[in-house]
Formats: C-alpha cells, structure tokens, sequence
C-alpha cells in the first residue's frame, strides 16, 4: 500500500510539474503575443521566438553559399520622404533596427547590428515567410505535385468547402484576392487578426481557424491583404507534397540555397507551421531570397524556383493588383503578386515586407538586394504610415541605392 502511496504522491507531483510547464510555456507565448501592437519593446522578443513557440528546425545547407566582401558602402546620412528630410541614424534607431544588410551585385557592401541582433542571431520574419511560401508552390507546381495555379483551392483542401476559399483560385489566393472578409488592423482588439493572434498566443488550429471565413467579395477583383490567404496556401502544400512545409522547404528551397543557419518554423497548436509569419532566419539567409529571385531563380549553382514562377511572382497583372494611391480596388499603394509587393516605379523593384518593420528588398536594375530586420514599437499603434513606416522604409532603401550607384 505504501508504494501505491508513494507512486500516486510521485506521478501527483510529475504531473504538477508538467502542468506547470506547459502553463508557463503558454504564459511565455501568450506575454509576448499580447504585448504585440502596444507600444511595449520587442527587440527582447524577436530574436528568441523559436525558444518561445513549439517549433521545427531546418537544417543549415552541407554547401553554404557565403556572399562575398565588396567595397563598403556608407550610408546616406539622410533622405527624402512625403518632402520631410529624415535622419538616417534617427530613423533607424526610431524603428529598432536590429540588422541592415546590403548586397550589391552579389558582394556585402554594407551589414551592421543592433539591439539583440545579430550576424548569426535568427529573427522572426513575420510576413516575409510569405514570399518563402510562395517560391514553395512554385516548386511544387514545377514538379507536378500542383497541377495549376488556375485550379480551385478546394481540389487540394476539400475540407475549405463550404468557406470563402470554396472553388477560389489557387491564384487569387497567391494574389491576396481571395475575396474572403478580413480586417487586418493590429489596432483593434476584435479584427479578425486578432482572433487569429489568439491561436498563435495560446494554440489552437489555424486550419480549422480557415474554414470560419465569409466570403464577402468576387474572388479575384480586390487586392486585400489577409494572412489567412497565406495560410491556406500553406495547407495546400502540405496536401499536394505529402510532406510538412518545414521538410518541403528544407529540401527544396533551404539547404539548396545555401543557407548558412539553421530556420525556424513556429508551429500551432497541432503541429503546423504558421506559414502567415512564424519562420525565423539570419539576415544573410533572407538575403538568399531576395538575391535568388534577383537573379530569376538561380543561386549556389542551381535553378531552384523556375525563371518563370519568379517573373510572374512580382508582376501585378491585374488591376486591382497595381500599385497607386488612386487605385480603388486594393487597400493599400503597393502593387502586389504572388505574396511580393511590388512598389510604384520603373526600376521592377519589389520586396518581402513583415509587420514590425521587417524587409527583404530587391531593386534588379541596380542589382542591389537590402534586408532590415527591427522591431518598430510603434508598429500597429495607429492604422497609419506614420506607426507603419513601409512606404517611408521604401524610401529609405532606393537612398541606399542610389548611394551604391
């Protein structure tokens, strides 16, 4: 009777312990969620995401591909934005920079770190996973294991049916068109993304999250930025691969673009990746991305997205999908593509934009690719560019170019 005593006090206790963790792991997930969009600091956060969040790892490429030294560049000391001159050194400490990389034509013109970043300190890239999610449908189209972008959603995700995603184009879905209802204010407490922040904070499933939305438009007539667009290509992935997005992308995508570290994919509460934002990477390693879709689809010696998925990924070819304050068929003046935006100009430039400030862009004229990593508190404490400063970051980056021409 003892021993049944001492059994039931010592499993008593282990499951206390458990409990224990699993509350603390889901307090530590839910106090850095719910401290997003307030105000508060978060470069105490952004490098330590994959510690925080159930996670999966990609393994760093056998053949590391190393951006070679080039003459250093400095930086403008200041530039033009909305006809105010803005101070370099004030702007990048105002939106916490944690990393400003510059690759110009393929050689490191400039790299400095700040806060908690660093050369080889992973960060969260928020929406710029979306861009890495669609250079994966690329591939998979280009292997046969997704037939055609101009396929409905539904014939690889048929528990959407029934959603706004029912019969949508795989297409509009890439295009942030899918008509479904969405509200993506960080500043309201009830947006939809707030309920999906929900399940990022305390687990959940985002798949099941899915197939909650309304329709509310045609699919394919407005340009509405919506992560959970991103999501569902996510899920189609994992249907038409037969593989976790993480193991796709590692053998895919990752280690065949030479990547220096290992990635991160932040998972929900039943194991999938959150393919809206939850993958963490070097700042070199995102310069893979841009640099390889700056050089249509090659890098480390391999074509590793087709030359012509990365063509039609930053090519607005409709026209809700072009860029212009007056255009009155998207929510925002930047263009988009396949989950690229694509800013107003001549120069074909576009980019991989994150919430907080996070940026992989890609100017092809000038040969020249720039990544800021940061953690702007600012961010989403108003619905405006002043708390937003994309487009001002846009401005910021063409500088930089100009000052490497």
């Amino acid at each position: 009777m003892r021993k049944v005593i001492y059994g039931a006090a010592a499993f008593g206790l282990v499951a206390a312990a458990v409990t224990g963790v699993v509350f603390k792991d889901r307090f530590d997930r839910a106090r850095a969620v719910g401290s997003l969009f307030t105000g508060a600091e978060q470069y105490q956060n952004f490098h330590r995401y994959q510690t925080i969040f159930p996670h999966t790892v990609m393994d760093a490429s056998p053949r590391p591909f190393q951006f070679p030294d080039g003459a250093k560049v400095e930086l403008p000391s200041s530039f033009v934005y909305s006809g105010q001159t803005i101070d370099t050194d004030v702007f990048l400490s105002e939106t916490d920079t944690a990393a400003l990389l510059v690759i110009d034509d393929g050689q490191v013109r400039f790299e400095r770190y700040s806060l908690t970043g660093g050369r080889d300190v992973p960060w969260i890239s928020m929406s710029v996973a979306k861009s890495f999610i669609s250079a994966l449908v690329g591939i998979a189209v280009s292997e046969g294991l997704i037939g055609s972008i101009d396929e409905d959603i539904t014939s690889y995700v048929p528990e959407l049916a029934g959603s706004a995603y029912d019969g949508v184009r795989i297409k509009d879905i890439l295009q942030m068109s899918s008509g479904a209802r969405w509200n993506e204010d960080y500043s309201d407490p009830n947006s939809d993304i707030a309920r999906f922040g929900q399940i990022f904070a305390l687990g959940g499933s985002l798949d099941e999250f899915a197939g909650t939305l309304e329709r509310a438009r045609e699919p394919g007539t407005f340009n509405l930025y919506n992560s959970t667009d991103t999501h569902v290509l996510g899920m189609m992935l994992v249907r038409a691969t037969g593989q976790t997005i993480s193991h796709y992308m590692e053998e895919k995508l990752w280690r065949p673009m030479g990547s220096e570290s290992d990635g991160y994919w932040l998972l929900d509460g039943e194991g999938m990746e959150m393919a809206f934002g939850g993958m963490t990477a070097t700042a070199r390693d995102y310069a893979k991305i841009g640099e390889l879709y700056r050089l249509k689809g090659v890098l480390n010696g391999q074509q590793i997205v087709p030359t012509e998925w990365v063509a039609a990924s930053v090519t607005p070819d409709a026209p809700h999908l072009q860029p212009g304050k007056n255009n009155p068929a998207t929510d925002f003046e930047l263009g988009y593509g396949y989950q690229w935006w694509i800013p107003e100009g001549d120069e074909g430039e576009f980019s991989a934009i994150g919430v907080y400030n996070q940026f992989v862009y890609v100017n092809p004229t000038s040969g020249t690719v720039i990544v800021k990593l940061s953690a702007n508190s600012n961010y989403g404490t108003s619905d405006d560019e002043s708390a937003y400063r994309e487009l001002e970051t846009i401005e910021f980056f063409r500088s930089i170019v100009n000052e490497v021409r």
